[in-house]
């Protein structure tokens, strides 16, 4: 299967360097190129594509703008790409919808595999920014623990659940440790993000930390790699 990609950036060597580099590899077209938020969404639309990678500063519309449109009105994954790494940043992108984030300065092989994460329905963060953001959600005073009400709407194996992806365990992990099929275990996890309004497994790490479900002292969440490990992923 052809994984079809949409890649904005308002620079045109960056677009055409990273759609070369796509459009290299046998399972990967890229489609469409846009130079700013507003033509990727357009972009999005009229071609329908897997994925979109989105410079996160464009003229018209920024990345995090379109990808909340894509991510609204559409199946399309989004992967952000940006030279700044500021937890601002990280969590607008995330909060708006993101399956990715990513450095410019990434490794060709990296921003191919990232592509190819995100297009089979699992989520991906650069090495700096997966840290970053488990240190912010893992920090005593910021997460105490404590009951909310976001997750009165889950059921107790529901909630389980949450909690084990928030500890970074896959669907086969999550089955062994449960005691049930790994259907059972997609089932739950897509109720989880259902009920609770979140689009990938990134954002339900997110909401475990946030809801006091999962804080300081915990196993914390897979995937924080090493400064020179390619880009962690969220697993299925």
């Amino acid at each position: 299967m052809t994984i079809r990609v949409v890649v904005a950036d308002d620079q045109e060597l960056v677009r055409s360097g990273f759609a070369m580099i796509l459009d290299g590899q046998s399972d990967i077209e890229v489609v469409a190129e846009a130079g700013d938020g507003a033509e990727a969404v357009e972009a999005v639309r009229r071609h329908g594509p897997d994925v979109a990678l989105l410079d996160i500063r464009m003229p018209r519309m920024d990345g995090i703008q379109a990808c909340r449109a894509i991510s609204t009105a559409s199946g399309c994954r989004t992967v952000i790409l940006t030279t700044f790494d500021s937890d601002e940043y990280v969590y607008e992108a995330l909060h708006a919808g993101a399956s990715g984030f990513l450095l410019k300065d990434v490794r060709r092989d990296d921003l191919v595999h990232a592509v190819r994460v995100v297009a089979r329905g699992d989520s991906l963060l650069a090495p700096s920014v997966a840290r970053r953001l488990v240190e912010q959600y893992t920090r005593p005073a910021v997460r105490p623990r404590r009951s909310d009400p976001r997750l009165d709407v889950l059921t107790g194996r529901e909630r389980e659940t949450l909690l084990l992806v928030a500890r970074g365990m896959s669907n086969a992990e999550i089955a062994a440790e449960l005691v049930v099929s790994d259907h059972t275990v997609k089932t739950h996890v897509g109720n989880v993000l259902a009920k609770l309004g979140l689009r990938n497994r990134i954002q339900a790490v997110i909401c475990a930390y946030e809801t006091g479900l999962i804080a300081a002292g915990d196993p914390p969440p897979g995937g924080s790699s090493g400064p020179d490990s390619s880009p962690a992923s969220a697993r299925n």
